[in-house]
């Protein structure tokens, strides 16, 4: 029988890194209810910080194998050495910060010296919000890859989180257009993308758009600061225009965006103002989120 999808997925995404993409999803998750909340920004995850999640649970985050060479077999051939292409390999010691988990070096090593392990890349925590909604947040290791495979694993892992009162699906993802980005965007039904009136906020943006339009992942702009320079707010509102996007609001500085962050609140909690303005934003977010069935 074939029903309505119990839930809809929201990704907020920027070009870059403080457009105030994390603000933001701060802000809608506290509005909402009957929500799960994942942030996707592994390697800088913040929005913890904001929510506040309690009861953590951690799990362990196996991102790829790693190299290690037994000397007691190794015959000192130097092989190893010299087909690392990560330069990883130095007399007969495995960097295991550089070592990338190719392989290669197993493969080739005459002497099966050299052992093949999974290796812990990071953690993953599922907390409680004060609503009683799950949170997920994670923390990639330092020189560790895999940001993508981690943002996966917690959404695989949020997804069974699932039940007939979920509504929504709200990932605060990270900055730019990399793996993690596309991770973060699988099976999203709208992507919020935060845009600052930046020469940088510009660029980065176009660079976005071309993403979800590769994808065919539907999507609207919040312009950020918009105040900060009139004439690139007007450009990213022609190059809205002319891609058919929706803006759902501007705003403008407001230094209580700084002061809430210092308070560890969300805007909505310190500015009764822009909450006001948010609430209406997300009125028309609402409206545009597309009804499938499954």
């Amino acid at each position: 029988m074939i029903k309505d999808k119990s839930y809809r997925q929201i990704v907020f995404l920027s070009g870059k890194g403080g457009t105030g993409k994390t603000t933001f999803t701060a802000a809608f998750a506290k509005l909402l209810k009957n929500k799960i909340v994942i942030d996707c920004d592994v390697d800088a995850a913040n929005l913890y910080l904001l929510l506040k999640p309690s009861g953590n649970k951690e799990s362990v985050f196996i991102g790829c194998k790693k190299a290690a060479i037994d000397l007691l077999k190794c015959t000192g051939c130097g092989l190893c050495e010299e087909v690392c292409r990560f330069d990883a390999i130095k007399n007969f010691v495995v960097d295991q910060i550089s070592c990338e988990g190719c392989g290669f070096c197993v493969r080739v090593c005459p002497d099966n010296a050299i052992s093949f392990e999974p290796n812990i890349s990071g953690i993953f925590f599922k907390g409680k919000l004060e609503d009683d909604s799950v949170f997920f947040h994670a923390r990639l290791n330092p020189g560790e890859g895999n940001s993508g495979k981690l943002v996966t694993e917690i959404k695989k892992e949020a997804l069974t989180n699932i039940d007939e009162k979920t509504e929504w699906i709200l990932i605060d993802g990270p900055p730019g257009i990399g793996c993690p980005v596309n991770a973060s965007l699988a099976g999203s039904d709208f992507v919020v993308l935060i845009a600052e009136a930046t020469l940088t906020g510009l660029h980065d943006l176009k660079r976005l758009i071309e993403l979800l339009k590769t994808f065919k992942f539907r999507h609207g702009i919040i312009i950020n600061k918009y105040d900060l320079n009139e004439e690139i707010t007007r450009a990213i509102c022609d190059l809205a225009n002319d891609n058919g996007i929706e803006i759902f609001g501007l705003i403008a500085f407001n230094p209580d965006f700084v002061r809430s962050l210092q308070l560890g609140k969300t805007i909505i909690e310190h500015n009764p103002d822009i909450k006001t303005q948010i609430e209406e934003i997300w009125s028309k977010i609402k409206f545009e989120i597309p009804t499938h069935q499954i």
